[in-house]
């Protein structure tokens, strides 16, 4: 044998040495790569079922905003007719106030008139009695001093 099939010998048994050094790290790379595959596996399999409770609840959540959002425009609706049955009791209220002061003004100067037509009939009246009452007093004076002198 020559110094180039020794070399080539040498070279051959380094590298199956070679070989065998790096087979034993690669197989433990390989049992961590396996624990790494399962664990992600593992995770998979109970992350799906969280995953489907939360889509679950999503469209729970969502089918109770739509049915919020329809009431919601429901009391929006009643509220613009609250608004309009609002403005029209105003629109009352006012006439009615117009009214009254219309009727007020309407009827103050004949009730003014009528009232001090009573108070002067009953001042009248009250004046009459009083004089008619003097005049009885005077009349049975006068019959006394009559009945004294005699």
């Amino acid at each position: 044998m020559d110094g180039g099939e020794i070399a080539a010998l040498i070279g051959a048994g380094a590298f199956a040495m070679l070989v065998l050094v790096l087979a034993v790290p690669i197989l433990r790379l390989r049992h961590t790569i396996d624990a790494a595959t399962r664990t992600i596996n593992d995770l998979n399999d109970r992350t799906e079922p969280l995953l489907r409770n939360v889509n679950l609840t999503i469209e729970g959540v969502n089918t109770t905003l739509d049915q919020v959002h329809t009431s919601l425009d429901g009391v929006n609706i009643q509220l613009a007719k609250v608004d309009t049955i609002t403005g029209h009791v105003q629109n009352v209220s006012a006439n009615v106030a117009n009214l009254t002061t219309v009727v007020s003004a309407a009827a103050a100067n004949p009730l003014v008139k009528v009232a001090a037509f009573g108070y002067g009939v009953r001042k009248a009246a009250s004046a009459r009695r009083g004089a008619e009452q003097e005049r009885e007093i005077k009349t049975e004076l006068k019959a006394r001093r009559r009945a004294g002198s005699r």
